[in-house]
């Protein structure tokens, strides 16, 4: 049975992260020698609460890591979709490169690994996605740290989607987004073991994954399923998982009727706020439409007209980066 521990930050990360970890127990598969990877969320140039995870956060991953081995890397790609920035200006400006330089492990870019193609089917065609060989065949577990936000194109962001930036390449992913749901699950499918560590320091709501309203909710999820994770993420933010297209493809690939098919440490009620709702700008239309239609995202990002779209677009929006 899957499970699912939430609980309040009050007594800070690793005192919730160590209980969360007992609770898994075995399901874990922290042992001896394990290798590590870790994935956090880390989307824009320098840290935006409910934006993006928490130094603290990441910090008490490695602290609870280092307990059983000491083979740990934190891995991100480079970000910014169609304004493209390097994540390793991002380590330095949140203080990851100082971490990683205190405890004595590896800090990653993906976009700069070799990559391996999987193949994943599609209602019309077979696509070949790129991830990074590394994910694939060096690591043995991943621990995704994602934030708990609505989004303006998958309506929730959080376990689940935290792995779309596995993708080395910003712009193959903007053109892969009509088809998120079928690669999702297949890029969660080719990876490794995963454990979720969802900060929950604070939300994000009304509109994502870049722009929107802070809400501090001082909150940490530990989960060794991702579907579960973020099917507990929904119920605490007021969401049905119906809303979510990637978790109703999720359930209906795993046979998952509700969470009550998890094992939970807690009532999820008192954790609850007031419910987040998503609020979409008229100026998300165009990359709402792009991320369903594939000849819309074509143009959008691939045709000799999308730079043009683009400062069209500018006018009227602020752009996120």
């Amino acid at each position: 049975m899957p499970k699912v521990f939430v609980d309040w930050l009050n007594g800070g990360y690793r005192r919730v992260l160590a209980a969360g970890l007992e609770f898994l127990g075995p399901a874990t598969g922290l042992r001896p020698g394990v290798r590590v990877a870790v994935k956090p969320n880390l989307t824009f140039p320098h840290f935006r609460p409910g934006v993006m995870t928490t130094l603290e956060a990441i910090q008490a991953v490695v602290e609870g890591l280092r307990e059983y081995t000491d083979t740990i890397s934190i891995c991100e790609a480079d970000s910014g979709g169609y304004n493209r920035f390097c994540v390793e200006d991002v380590f330095r400006a949140t203080g990851l490169d100082d971490l990683a330089r205190r405890y004595g492990i590896r800090l990653l870019n993906l976009s700069r690994l070799p990559q391996q193609r999987i193949r994943v089917p599609t209602r019309w065609r077979r696509l070949e996605v790129p991830l990074p060989a590394w994910l694939l065949h060096e690591v043995d577990l991943l621990v995704t740290v994602p934030v708990p936000k609505v989004h303006a194109n998958t309506v929730l962001s959080g376990a689940v989607k935290n792995q779309w930036g596995v993708i080395p390449d910003p712009t193959v992913r903007l053109r892969l987004h009509p088809c998120f749901s079928a690669v999702i699950w297949a890029i969660h499918q080719a990876l490794p073991r995963t454990l979720v560590v969802m900060d929950g320091r604070w939300g994000l709501n009304r509109n994502g994954p870049m722009r929107g309203e802070p809400v501090e909710l001082n909150w940490l999820l530990v989960s060794d399923s991702v579907l579960f994770a973020d099917l507990a993420m929904a119920e605490l933010l007021g969401f049905s998982p119906r809303q979510v297209p990637h978790l109703r493809e999720g359930c209906r690939r795993q046979g998952v009727r509700s969470l009550a098919e998890a094992e939970c440490n807690r009532q999820l009620d008192e954790f609850r706020k007031a419910p987040f709702r998503l609020e979409r700008a008229w100026t998300d239309l165009p990359g709402w439409l792009a991320f369903r239609w594939r000849s819309l995202a074509w143009l959008a990002y691939e045709s000799p007209f999308a730079q043009l779209l683009h400062r069209m677009l500018y006018l009227v929006r602020e752009p996120f980066y």
